[in-house]
């Protein structure tokens, strides 16, 4: 079984280390059982490609690669900056993730 993950899809993140250190982009998959995710406009290829259906003209076409969820943190809501993710019980006996920074639950 794959371990649970502190960053969902559809959440803004913040990208630690690597070529693209210090971007912020959304997350657009998650992989939980390879441990990666792809981000919007971060760790970009170039896939050559014959024409298809989706390219009728074929060619070099740039697409977002994943990355490993160990080199991302998530971004705090209230401050904009990244940080670190703890879950804890919320009023309705609901686990939550928050922002460790700012103590802020994040939806």
């Amino acid at each position: 079984m794959a371990k649970k993950l502190h960053i969902k899809k559809g959440d803004l993140v913040y990208v630690n280390t690597g070529e693209y250190k210090g971007q912020k982009g959304k997350v657009l998959e998650v992989f939980p059982k390879k441990q990666r995710a792809i981000v919007e406009r971060v760790n970009m290829v170039s896939r050559h490609t014959k024409p298809n259906k989706d390219y009728p003209q074929g060619g070099i076409i740039r697409k977002e690669a994943t990355i490993h969820i160990s080199n991302l943190n998530l971004v705090d809501p209230s401050s904009g900056e990244p940080t670190r993710i703890g879950r804890r019980l919320n009023d309705n006996n609901k686990l939550v993730r928050y922002a460790k920074k700012s103590g802020e639950e994040i939806k």
